[in-house]
């Protein structure tokens, strides 16, 4: 590589990504992990690879495989949201259908133990006990994108953009 364009490559702001997976039970209730590294809790995903090529859909898939120790292919994307950085770099959070889980599904669930204590199917009503509110809106946006069949939900810091 050309020493200028690393040097420029180089200068350029870092952000984050992230992916996750939207899993419901057949009563509509979301599929939420509890990790043993900070409090509350999330949903499946993590961190993309972006350093190794790893796209926010394969991030998607393979978190949830390692988290929850189901493989499945994500759906469509359900919601896009640019949360500010609050003394790290800026994330974009991308969150992927995952479906409604049969009972064999969720009795498949194994838990990553190096990462996650437990998990459990919170009914949408409840989710601001659970999850932080930039990540409450998140979610009830990407189930308002599945209800309405409107696409991707465009958000910043879980509010709708633009």
């Amino acid at each position: 590589m050309d020493p200028d364009f690393a040097a420029y490559i180089a200068s350029l702001p870092r952000i984050l990504a992230g992916a996750a997976t939207l899993f419901r039970d057949a009563e509509g209730r979301v599929l939420l992990v509890e990790p043993n590294y900070r409090p509350g809790w999330g949903l499946p995903g993590g961190t993309v690879e972006s350093d190794d090529g790893e796209s926010p859909r394969q991030g998607a898939r393979r978190e949830t495989a390692e988290e929850i120790g189901l493989d499945i292919e994500p759906g469509p994307l359900l919601a896009v949201d640019w949360v500010r950085g609050n003394g790290r770099p800026p994330l974009v959070a991308y969150l992927y259908d995952g479906g409604v889980l049969s009972s064999e599904q969720l009795a498949a669930i194994r838990l990553q133990e190096e990462e996650l204590l437990s998990w459990r199917l919170v009914a949408p009503a409840d989710l601001p006990a659970h999850l932080s509110p930039t990540e409450t809106r998140r979610v009830v946006a990407a189930l308002e994108s599945l209800a309405t069949g409107t696409g991707p939900a465009e958000l910043e810091d879980g509010h709708r953009a633009g």
